[in-house]
């Protein structure tokens, strides 16, 4: 996982920008394929049409930061 990543509550979080909306919903597409094979589906936030927000916690385990966070956003990292 890349250091930019933040720790933000209980939540990783990243702001990915792109050149339009268009890469932007692409990258959510990929995002959304990475989730459905981890079983793991992070909060997705398109903003200002190229601009996509991610956030990832782990519910079942009270809301906190696991491993399965830090890989999905290893893997999330992979694709942009």
């Amino acid at each position: 996982m890349k250091n930019d990543w933040s720790e933000a509550g209980h939540a990783l979080q990243k702001t990915f920008t792109f050149v339009d909306f268009k890469e932007a919903l692409a990258f959510v597409n990929r995002v959304g394929e990475i989730a459905e094979r981890s079983q793991h589906h992070p909060d997705i936030c398109i903003r200002a049409y190229n601009k996509v927000s991610i956030s990832t916690t782990t519910h079942d385990k009270g809301n906190a930061i696991t491993s399965k966070d830090r890989e999905l956003a290893e893997a999330v990292d992979n694709i942009s």
